[in-house]
C-alpha cells in the first residue's frame, strides 16, 4: 500500500512539474502561487489519506504560501 501512495505522489509531482514547465509566460507571483497550490494539494492528499477536504485544504494553504512568498522576493 505504501508503494502505491509513493507512486501516486511521484506521478502527481511529475504532472505538476510538466504543467508548470508551460508557465514560462507567467509572472513570478502567479507561477509561485500555482506551484504552491500543486505541492500543497499533493501534501494534503498524502497527509489525510486521499481525503478531498485535505487535498483542497492543502492546495489553498500551499497557494497562499506561494503567493506570499513571491511577494517577498
Amino acid at each position: 500500500m505504501k508503494s502505491l501512495n509513493r507512486l501516486t505522489v511521484v506521478a502527481a509531482l511529475s504532472a505538476a512539474a510538466m504543467a508548470l514547465a508551460g508557465c514560462s509566460g507567467m509572472s513570478r507571483q502567479t507561477r509561485d502561487t500555482a506551484a504552491g497550490a500543486a505541492i500543497g494539494g499533493v501534501a494534503g492528499s498524502v497527509l489525510t489519506g486521499g481525503s478531498t477536504t485535505g487535498t483542497v485544504g492543502g492546495a489553498v494553504v500551499g497557494g497562499v504560501i506561494g503567493h506570499e512568498n513571491a511577494k517577498r522576493r
